[in-house]
């Protein structure tokens, strides 16, 4: 797929001027010294309408974004991820309502925390197994030990998982590990962002027989021609990943983040379905564009429209929102009208969200501030690529979007 844009905005609906607002607003960004420089990406249809690089991928070196550029996209690997169990389910080789103990068999006795200090903590037997279905859906229980919200995250950054994972450790073992924790609530309750989608990865590997990357190549990056996104950053292409930063505390001025940005410089010993993907604005155009179409592109179908469907649609008990089914922690979406499907936020009440995207709407979004909807109804995909831990940092997901649906005519 071509990147660039190649029509006049306006036989897509769009205003030029107020899709040149959009680099102006976030020039300001690079103005203030927020950000070290982004790329901007807005296509309606499948077709490009704008394209904005502004910045550096690297402060120290000098050298700027381009189309190109490799970035950290954290957690948007977690949509990947969930469209491989979905090509599983697809195939009759898993099923969204088996038990995670039929494939891991340490979640067969899962306990639920009630109270007590992190040290010695007083928990219950759950009254649900966990599913598979509540793995996609973060219905599991399960947490982060960032999050920093109850006493269980405190259990898993006690256990060395807090934003990685402890030297040593196989993917199999922080499964196990991850089994033997207490959760925070019973399965299917509540929602909770959390390790689900790294042992959903775990779980294509057991059913497929392959190593996460080898099913992500064979079934989904080669047939779509995304051949630049992969688990770590080969050397003859290293050069065009971004630099990792942070805020400094001082300045709030990007301050390079080495110690995390230089793990994706070699192969990892885990592959973290998770969070451990790095993109480029190229490739996640094409896995965008193969979701709005339904599961396919040009010739190529990953998955059925009718599985697609399934997965962007609100699957929290009750039809509610996350701010009524879920926990109030850092995610990577706002709670008021956005429930959530099979990997991705869903936009089930606009005039809620306060925000002019279309209810259906689905998203997500990385630890380094970058993002992507897709809007069914405008034929809209938007992606937003930078590098900046966390990416609760500035409200540039909510601000993007009003300015796209600005320029919009029709």
């Amino acid at each position: 797929m071509k990147l660039g844009v190649t029509v006049d905005p306006r036989d897509l609906g769009f205003d030029a001027k107020r899709l040149d607002k959009i680099g102006e607003y976030f020039g300001t960004y690079l103005d203030d010294n927020k950000l070290a420089g982004w790329l901007i990406h807005v296509a309606r249809g499948g077709v490009p309408v704008y394209l904005e690089t502004r910045g550096m991928r690297d402060l120290e070196a000098g050298l700027p974004i381009e189309e190109d550029t490799i970035f950290r996209i954290f957690s948007m690997t977690k949509p990947i991820t969930s469209v491989a169990a979905m090509i599983l389910v697809e195939r009759g080789q898993l099923d969204l309502s088996d038990p995670v103990a039929k494939y891991i068999p340490s979640f067969a006795n899962n306990s639920v925390y009630t109270g007590g200090p992190y040290q010695n903590p007083t928990t219950t037997p759950a009254t649900q197994e966990i599913l598979i279905w509540h793995l996609l859906t973060h219905l599991a229980g399960l947490t982060y030990g960032f999050h920093y919200a109850h006493p269980t995250d405190a259990i898993y950054r006690a256990n060395g998982f807090e934003w990685g994972w402890p030297d040593g450790m196989s993917l199999e073992q922080c499964c196990d590990a991850w089994a033997n924790m207490p959760l925070v609530c019973n399965p299917g309750t509540e929602w909770n962002y959390s390790v689900a989608t790294d042992i959903v990865g775990r779980i294509v590997e057991i059913v497929s027989g392959m190593r996460l990357d080898e099913f992500f190549s064979r079934e989904i990056f080669d047939p779509l021609g995304m051949s630049d996104t992969a688990f770590y950053v080969a050397e003859k292409d290293r050069h065009r990943l971004a630099a990792l930063y942070v805020p400094s505390p001082e300045t709030k001025a990007p301050l390079r983040f080495d110690e995390l940005g230089k793990m994706k410089s070699a192969a990892p010993t885990r592959l973290s379905g998770g969070g451990g993907l790095v993109s480029t604005a190229h490739d996640y155009f094409t896995f965008s564009t193969m979701l709005l179409n339904g599961g396919s592109l040009d010739a190529t179908r990953i998955l059925k429209p009718e599985t697609v469907s399934l997965m962007t649609t609100n699957h929290l008990p009750g039809n509610r929102d996350l701010e009524q089914g879920g926990r109030r922690i850092f995610s990577e979406s706002n709670y008021s009208g956005v429930g959530f499907g099979l990997g991705f936020s869903v936009v089930i009440d606009q005039e809620a969200t306060g925000l002019p995207a279309s209810a259906g709407t689905f998203a997500w979004g990385g630890a380094a501030s970058t993002a992507f909807m897709i809007d069914p109804a405008q034929e809209l995909t938007i992606i937003f690529l930078t590098q900046l831990l966390p990416s609760s940092t500035y409200p540039i997901r909510p601000q993007l979007t009003q300015l796209v649906y600005d320029a919009l005519l029709s």
